[in-house]
């Protein structure tokens, strides 16, 4: 009878740990596939860039510094290629984009230019799709870091080396760049 019990025991201790661990599995590749999102709104992102520069350039000629660094920015953006790096990279772009705004304040007639309307529209909407999954991103990573700390979870974790993961974050420019960019004549 004792026999029985402790293999009932083992068996449920078994059954655990391997529902544990699938559920693991599935929350970082749920994670994963969150990101695969993300790059597919970065790939759009980095593709309007150089269009949006060059047509900056065009009236903007003196401004070669502010157009230089959304230049290198994406440069580094498409570079990186593990999520962490994606992220920091894509911070960079996005403060060198909101310098390039600010810049822009400075030329009426390139805002009245239909070409640069439109790219304009092009890119408001890829960075109010881009906030949305991000936020998707953070989700999936915060359900992930969430059965990665809990128990029973956190022993199986740890057996199998499972570790907490880094949100999507604006870091120190939160406030500026959490917002949709702002078309503005």
């Amino acid at each position: 009878m004792t026999l029985w019990i402790i293999l009932g025991i083992i068996v449920l201790l078994v059954i655990i740990v391997v529902s544990a661990y699938n559920k693991l599995v599935k929350l970082r590749n749920h994670r994963e596939n969150a990101f695969a999102d993300i790059d597919i709104q970065l790939k759009q992102r980095h593709d309007l860039i150089p269009q949006l520069v060059e047509t900056v350039r065009g009236y903007a000629t003196h401004e070669k510094e502010t157009l230089d660094r959304v230049i290198a920015a994406r440069s580094g953006a498409m570079a990186a290629r593990i999520i962490d790096d994606k992220i920091v990279a894509e911070n960079q772009l996005s403060n060198a984009l909101a310098g390039l705004r600010v810049t822009l304040e400075a030329y009426p007639d390139l805002k009245a230019n239909r070409n640069f309307l439109q790219l304009q529209e092009e890119i408001s909407d890829v960075e109010n799709k881009l906030a949305a999954v991000r936020r998707y991103f953070n989700s999936a990573t915060r359900e992930y870091n969430n059965a990665v700390e809990t128990f029973p979870s956190n022993i199986i974790a740890g057996m199998f080396n499972f570790k907490k993961e880094i949100f999507f974050d604006l870091g120190d420019n939160r406030p500026s760049l959490e917002e949709a960019p702002k078309i503005q004549f």
